[in-house]
This record gives structure tokens, C-alpha cells and sequence, in this order.
């Protein structure tokens, strides 16, 4: 009986070994990780080393997409499957498999064939408090900082700072006016080719009220975000009372970004920009994959100069584009082909003395290149404000939490704008007496 004794147990140890060695394999949170590369250590391509984030979301390496002779660094997401965040050399690939990231003083240098610099983190050098260390964040965020500072305002260099085709929890896009940085997202190539391709999306300060501004070729507009009025930015769809996801905007002399937490760590979501579009990607467990949450453009109403000005583009309605109480169709032919693209103009001039406001909801705000911002005025005298001004042909409340804070205002002409069902904010266009009260 002792001998069964000793089979049982032996039997008993070998199946709980079993099962633990399965959960370290099977269950990223579980298994131990290397994060951090000392700068007495390297990653080079032949080894196939790579650093894997606490709590495996993210691994950094090198890579070579499929079909292809050329090695990239980049950070991809481990699970659900590899999914690329962020790639160092996209622009500057390795022709081989000759490779190596190492810490060169106060820099990250990238080596390839003959240890020619490929891609370096670029600091001017400074005396060195302490040692250097390389680390992959949780985040996906990969640092160079000293070893004894694990502080974020230490950071001598972070991937956070030169995004490529996709945004991360946490990830600021948008201008450090300190440094002048400007973080944007541009696409890659094709699907098999991580240099820098033909669509951006970034923030552009020149315009009254700072707006996110798709881009073909760094030069043509195909989609504007909207201002932002203090919970979103009036021409993204994004879904608001969401418990796992809040949105963050910071405008103030040190910045001016957007960036998105997750108070879920267990679900994930990212912004990826493509060929001609912006796309919102979230994976919530147990699914095994990515599930696409939004694209934009999304319908015609998205696209810029659909309908011209005075006008706004309604789905709901056929055709599309409508003319704004007041105003008629400046081109009357092509209007009946359904073709809005020359807009609308007044019925009746404005007057000054006799004007008043006529209030359209659920709008995105037309494009704010004329217009100008009063962010500290109480918006029971932005009216007041605007009918002093015989240039002033619109306006709408800045920041729309508790009650309301500022208004911008438009001179001119007012263009690109859309209704939505639900969502975006009230726009008051003024109005000649005699045009208030007709259909």
C-alpha cells in the first residue's frame, strides 16, 4: 500500500505542475516578463529577443512583415494577436537581418549593416546623474529614464512623443507648445508597408478654435473633428457615458491635446489612421478579436464642402443639403439635380438695429477658420456681443458644461456644417426680422 501511496502522490505533484506550468504559458498575467533593457544590454534581430510589458499587453522587437526583406523596431500589441501600435524606423527600414537597439550614453541608437545609425532617439547629450535604462511601460509607452527616477516627468525620451499610425490610452496627439511639438498620426503605406503614407490627422491651431483635420498629402481636408465644447468634439461620433473609456482635452500655455484613459484595464481600444480614414478600434474579452467601433468619414454629410455655405448637410432629409431658415439656393438648377455644393444665400440682408437669432440644434459647427473666441464672456451677452458687430453672422457657446462659459463668434460666410440625429450642440445664426418667422 505504500507503494500506491507513492503513485498517488507522485501522480497528484505531476498534474498540479502541470496545470501551473499551463496557467504561466495561457495567462499573461501570470507569467514573468523582461520590460527593461539595461545599457549594458541589447536587442539584436538574430537573438529574436524582445521586451514584453508587465502584464503582456505590448512586446517590442524587431519585425518584417510578410513577403518583405526589410526589419523594422516597432511595439505591437501581444494579444488578442499581433496588432502594430508603433514602428521607430518606418521610414528608415533595415535592408537585412543585421540589427541591434542598444543604449548608446543618453541615447537609444538603432544599428544596422557596419553599425551605421539607422534610428536614434536624437538627445543632445547631458551629464548622466545615474545609469540609463530602456523600459516597455503597461501603457505600451516605451521610456528611456534613469534608473532610480520612475517618474513620467523624468522621462528622457518617450514613443508617446513620436506617434506613428496609432493613438494608445493615454497617448497625448496634439501640441506641446513648450518644446513645439506637434504629435500627429499618419498612415502606413499599405498593409505591408509601415512608412509613412498619404493620410494624416492632426491638430490645427490656426484656426479660431483648435480642430483635429483629416489630411490627404499634408494639404487636402477631407474631415474635421469640430471644435471641442468642454465633453467632445462636436464632428466625432464618439459615445458618450461609456463606464470603460473617458476623453480628455487640454487647452492652456503648455498644451493643447486630446488623449483617451480606459478605466477598464481589461478592455482595450485604440485610434488607428488608414488610407483616407480615422478608425476607432476596441477589443473587449472574451471576443478574440478587435472590433471596429467607428470610422470616419462616415457618410457623405462628413465629407468637407459637401454642402456650401448657409447650408447644412441632413441625412434624414432628401436631398441632403438644406438651406438655413432665411436663405435660399444660390444656384437653383443644380439644387434640384441635388447637387448643394454652391450653397445658399439671404432672402433678406441684415439690418443691424432689426436682427435676432435663429437657434439650430444637434449641430456640428461650421469650420472656425473666421471665426473668433471669447472664452471668459457670460453667454447671456454673447448675443448682445454679436449684434454689435455688423460683420457677425453666428455664434455658439465655447465650453457647454454647467450652464455654459464663452462663445465663439463667426464673420462671414458660414461653411460646413451638419445635423445629427443626437449629439452635436446649438448654433444661433442671425437673422434680418423679416426672415424669423418663415419656413
Amino acid at each position: 500500500m505504500k507503494g500506491v501511496k507513492n503513485i498517488y502522490h507522485h501522480s497528484y505533484t505531476f498534474s498540479f505542475l502541470l496545470v501551473f506550468l499551463v496557467l504561466i504559458l495561457f495567462h499573461p498575467a501570470l507569467s514573468t516578463y523582461v520590460n527593461t533593457m539595461l545599457s549594458s544590454e541589447s536587442l539584436t534581430i538574430s537573438s529574436k529577443r524582445t521586451l514584453v510589458s508587465s502584464g503582456g499587453v505590448f512586446e517590442l522587437g524587431f519585425f518584417k512583415p510578410s513577403g518583405r526583406s526589410r526589419w523594422y523596431l516597432g511595439i505591437w500589441y501581444k494579444v488578442p494577436r499581433r496588432t502594430y501600435a508603433w514602428v521607430a524606423n518606418r521610414d528608415n527600414p533595415l535592408p537585412n537581418s543585421s540589427g541591434t537597439l542598444k543604449i548608446s550614453g543618453n541615447n537609444l541608437v538603432l544599428l544596422g549593416q557596419s553599425n551605421n545609425t539607422v534610428w536614434s532617439t536624437n538627445l543632445t547629450r547631458c551629464n548622466l546623474r545615474s545609469p540609463v535604462i530602456a523600459e516597455l511601460l503597461p501603457n505600451g509607452n516605451f521610456v528611456m529614464r534613469y534608473s532610480n527616477n520612475k517618474d513620467s516627468s523624468g522621462f528622457l525620451w518617450q514613443s508617446f512623443d513620436s506617434p506613428t499610425d496609432t493613438l494608445l490610452p493615454d497617448m497625448k496627439l496634439g501640441y506641446d507648445l513648450k518644446t513645439g511639438r506637434n504629435r500627429f498620426l499618419t498612415s502606413w503605406r499599405s498593409y505591408d508597408d509601415p512608412s509613412s503614407g498619404n493620410t494624416t490627422y492632426k491638430l490645427d491651431i490656426r484656426r479660431g478654435l483648435p480642430e483635429f483635420i483629416l489630411l490627404i498629402n499634408q494639404r487636402v481636408e477631407i474631415q474635421r473633428s469640430g471644435p471641442w465644447n468642454g465633453i467632445e468634439f462636436s464632428g466625432i461620433p464618439e459615445v458618450q457615458g461609456l463606464n470603460y473609456m473617458v476623453y480628455n482635452y487640454t487647452e492652456n500655455n503648455k498644451e493643447i491635446a486630446y488623449s483617451f484613459h480606459m478605466t477598464n484595464q481589461s478592455i482595450h481600444s485604440r485610434l488607428t489612421v488608414s488610407d483616407y480614414t480615422l478608425n476607432r478600434f476596441t477589443w473587449i474579452p472574451p471576443s478574440r478579436g478587435w472590433s471596429l467601433f467607428w470610422v470616419l468619414p462616415t457618410d457623405v454629410c462628413d465629407s468637407l464642402y459637401f454642402c456650401g455655405s448657409y447650408s447644412y448637410c441632413d441625412l434624414t432629409t432628401s436631398p441632403n443639403c438644406n438651406c438655413i431658415r432665411g436663405f435660399v439656393p444660390k444656384n437653383s438648377q443644380r439644387w434640384d439635380l441635388k447637387d448643394g455644393s454652391q450653397g445658399c444665400v439671404r432672402r433678406t440682408r441684415l439690418s443691424g438695429s432689426g436682427d435676432g437669432f435663429l437657434r439650430l440644434n444637434n449641430m456640428k459647427l461650421p469650420d472656425t477658420k473666421t471665426a473668433t473666441v471669447d472664452r471668459t464672456i457670460d453667454v447671456k451677452k454673447c448675443e448682445a456681443r454679436c449684434l454689435s458687430d455688423c460683420n457677425c453672422t453666428s455664434f455658439a457657446i465655447v465650453d457647454v458644461r454647467n450652464g455654459g462659459l464663452g462663445c465663439v463668434f463667426w464673420t462671414g460666410e458660414l461653411v460646413e456644417i451638419r445635423k445629427y440625429a443626437v449629439g452635436g450642440q446649438d448654433l444661433y445664426v442671425r437673422l434680418n426680422a423679416a426672415d424669423l418667422g418663415t419656413g
